[in-house]
């Protein structure tokens, strides 16, 4: 028995669409067309073939397939941090639309690595993809143009001019940050903190750049700015250093929602009430927004949206007979928590105002 066990699994292991064909007393012609959907083939042929595949086991050689086809219909996307909750929506979106025009998706995670970012590209390439989103800033621009030279479409976030098979995803980073920073000062906050994010990602040097600009504009000095990596643990040390300052901020504006979670964390374990004590707001609208407690203000930037944009713009670059890349925007826009409020009133100020009771 085992020894007709082990022989039945190589079967099994090395059937070839050669194999189906014979069984099913076709030609290989004809199987191919069935597992394809090419070609013309008969309604009782076509059930025939199936009815031996499924009878044989046969499992259809993926990458033979691409090879053979005419046109490929797989895109790429390629993202940061799988565990950021900010892609997974990003992803979702991207997967819908391929698959309404007609592409399958495949994904790779970096982990902020850009060795890693690389070799996702090269396994990409020789997935014979038709085009690429690039979801992150670990990418050097040589590889996203030669991606472009082997006519393989490419989407990216603000990292390159657009040019041929060559589009770019701008998020409007500035306007969101000026609309967080212009609501904390009409409810009364003058000393906003930053937690910012890994400093050689642009995305997150732009953020960074529009929180000092709005802050000086508004005749405030920004600040502090307090180091972080994205992630729940870097919103944490950073709510520490906060919970620890002699004169702490009245809010505090974080780099992404994971980042701000982290920092309510730390201030809440500390007895600092939020919003109550210290604001604190988010930016990216990931759905941990809504589960935080208190629930966070932060900003929307629709990323579903981005993903079927992503999908669009590879698509368009990659079906054109004139495939010139073009600059695609995404709106940013405020949704308030109850993660924010009011500033508390200055001591002396306090004092002033009890005192005005008083007369």
């Amino acid at each position: 028995m085992v020894g007709a066990s082990a022989r039945s699994m190589r079967t099994f292991m090395t059937l070839t669409i050669r194999d189906v064909a014979k069984a099913a007393g076709v030609s290989i012609a004809t199987v191919s067309n069935v597992l394809n959907g090419t070609g013309k083939v008969g309604r009782n042929t076509r059930q025939l073939v199936l009815s031996t595949v499924k009878r044989l086991g046969y499992i259809p050689d993926v990458h033979a397939r691409h090879l053979a086809s005419r046109e490929r219909r797989t895109l790429g996307i390629i993202v940061s941090d799988i565990e950021n909750p900010f892609f997974p929506e990003v992803i979702k979106g991207f997967e819908t639309r391929a698959r309404q025009l007609g592409y399958n998706a495949i994904l790779s995670d970096t982990n902020y690595d850009p060795r890693r970012t690389r070799e996702a590209a090269e396994r990409m390439m020789e997935h014979k993809v038709r085009g690429v989103a690039i979801m992150t800033s670990e990418v050097s621009s040589r590889l996203i143009h030669e991606l472009a030279r082997r006519k393989i479409a490419v989407t990216f976030l603000d990292l390159v001019p657009v040019r041929q098979y060559m589009s770019n995803l701008r998020i409007d980073y500035f306007s969101g940050i000026q609309q967080i920073v212009h609501y904390l000062y009409d409810c009364g906050h003058r000393r906003i903190a930053f937690v910012a994010g890994r400093s050689h990602l642009k995305s997150n040097v732009v953020r960074l750049e529009a929180f000092e600009r709005c802050m000086t504009d508004l005749g405030l000095e920004p600040g502090p700015i307090l180091p972080g990596d994205l992630r729940f643990e870097g919103g944490v040390a950073a709510g520490k250093v906060v919970a620890n300052l002699a004169v702490r901020p009245t809010a505090i504006v974080a780099i992404n929602d994971l980042t701000a979670i982290g920092v309510i964390k730390a201030l809440l374990s500390a007895g600092i009430r939020v919003p109550d004590d210290i604001s604190v707001t988010g930016f990216d609208k990931t759905r941990l927004a809504d589960y935080s407690n208190p629930s966070l203000t932060t900003v929307d930037i629709h990323h579903e949206e981005l993903g079927h944009v992503a999908a669009d713009a590879l698509h368009q670059l990659s079906s054109s007979p004139h495939p010139q890349g073009k600059e695609y925007r995404i709106g940013a826009e405020l949704v308030l928590g109850e993660s924010s409020g009011p500033a508390l009133l200055e001591e002396p100020l306090r004092r002033a105002a009890s005192i005005a009771g008083q007369i």
